[in-house]
């Protein structure tokens, strides 16, 4: 796929060009019949997912030819700046998408020298797209953008549970905590659509256990959740990617809520 980018275009102009191209994708094929590609018993990918992820890789290249290039479905490409890394999600929640399921999200973030400095998590079947420019947040629809706001009004909190349980990971024991459940009530998204959602104030809270270093599942819904005043911390408390996991709160109360609940789990796992 041959594409003609200005490369006079900001990095935040490249990631939204890359994401509209991968959301055009996943929109058009949304309900059809889709090839699947078995990754594991319980998880795989489709027609859809490679072909946004060619979709997005042509705009980069396009765009930033130098810059490298990370994508879930086929790896890292290309690039003779690795100091610049576009780290690549086609299609973030691919089982729901495949069951025509609408919570699905293209994920696309900029990193240079480990800072990310733009980021877009765009929903392809509302066609809303979040964004970021590494310093502010805004939720674009039908070409205007609104600031994000995090709010702790909806009392819902989303809990990714779509992980090895080998080292006893926390997000099903916190799902069935009775001391939560009282507080908030837990969602279940299986896609990080849900973490452009707490900086739109749609979700109070996030959390998932796991390495998230590099991800290029988590990188754009974390950056958003910054430049929009989330607290973020890794599920000790500590800065993001210093240990385990993330949770992202709307505000300072609600994150301290939810470091208790997750600690009583932390402590009984490995």
């Amino acid at each position: 796929m041959i594409v003609d980018m200005d490369h006079r275009l900001s990095d935040s102009e490249v990631a939204l060009a890359a994401a509209a191209a991968g959301a055009a994708v996943a929109r058009r094929l949304y309900q059809q019949a889709l090839v699947r590609y078995d990754k594991s018993p319980i998880d795989f990918a489709t027609q859809a997912d490679l072909e946004s992820e060619e979709a997005i890789r042509a705009v980069i290249q396009a765009a930033r030819p130098a810059d490298t290039f990370v994508g879930e479905e086929h790896g890292e490409s290309g690039g003779q700046d690795a100091h610049r890394r576009w780290l690549v999600d086609p299609l973030c929640g691919t089982l729901n998408y495949a069951a025509g399921t609408p919570l699905a999200c293209v994920n696309v973030a900029l990193e240079v020298s480990g800072e990310v400095q733009a980021a877009v998590s765009s929903d392809p079947i509302a066609d809303e797209c979040f964004w970021t420019d590494g310093v502010r947040a805004w939720l674009r629809r039908a070409g205007d953008d609104t600031a994000l706001a995090p709010s702790a009004s909806s009392k819902l909190v989303d809990i990714n549970c779509d992980w090895d349980d080998e080292l006893g990971f926390v997000g099903q024991q916190l799902v069935a905590d009775r001391e939560l459940r009282a507080r908030y009530g837990p969602r279940v998204l299986s896609s990080t659509l849900a973490l452009a959602w707490v900086a739109a104030g749609r979700r109070v809270g996030y959390v998932t256990d796991g390495d998230l270093r590099g991800s290029v599942h988590f990188t754009a819904g974390i950056a958003i959740c910054a430049a929009a005043g989330c607290i973020i911390s890794d599920l000790a408390g500590a800065p993001v990617h210093s240990g385990r996991g993330l949770i992202a709160a709307a505000d300072p109360a609600v994150h301290a809520d939810l470091l208790r609940f997750a600690g009583k789990h932390l402590q009984r796992t490995p």
